[in-house]
């Protein structure tokens, strides 16, 4: 549901480097999956007065289609981080996809902790847009067939018009009234 950080790479070696990369500019990134109702913390020694900035991203998993789909609307993150002293340093409801970011005002042991917003009512507004998508597919459908049944009347009642036309036309010259 959420990641935070560069994202997953392919390749193992390709992970090392990295790593290795990150470590030694003194970055770190993470990459990690929730479900809707988990709460995921991490505990990271962060030194006096750092800057700590965490990317993040969620999305819904569609486990018929094994694919992520693009965020439902109102789901989002939650991110509260935690000083050694257990003073809340940062509790903020953020969106679907955007960044955080603190300061650490003492040195030590950081509790960052993150859970999805994701309640039975995101839950429902997934289900609501996928129910609104079926419906409006039905809907074009159903348009769609109601405008050629519409286009095939009308021709219909054009050619049985002409068709009237012609017979009343020749019982009249039959008759010698026209």
């Amino acid at each position: 549901m959420a990641g935070v950080g560069a994202g997953p790479l392919r390749a193992m070696g390709r992970q090392a480097l990295l790593l290795l990369a990150l470590c030694a500019t003194g970055a770190w990134g993470l990459y990690f999956h929730i479900g809707e109702t988990e709460k995921r913390c991490f505990i990271e020694e962060i030194p006096d007065e750092t800057m700590v900035i965490g990317n993040y991203r969620t999305q819904m998993w569609d486990k018929q289609k094994e694919v992520f789909l693009p965020s439902t609307p109102g789901l989002g993150m939650h991110v509260e981080v935690k000083d050694p002293d257990g003073k809340v340093v940062l509790s903020r409801q953020y969106g679907s996809e955007g960044r955080f970011t603190f300061t650490s005002h003492t040195p030590g042991d950081h509790q960052i902790c993150l859970h999805s917003n994701s309640t039975r009512m995101a839950l429902f507004a997934g289900g609501k847009l996928y129910r609104e998508e079926r419906f409006r597919l039905t809907s074009e459908s159903t348009n769609q067939r109601v405008l050629w049944w519409s286009i095939a009347q009308t021709v219909i009642l054009i050619l049985t018009g002409i068709w009237q036309m012609r017979h009343l036309k020749s019982f009249f010259e039959a008759k010698k009234l026209v």
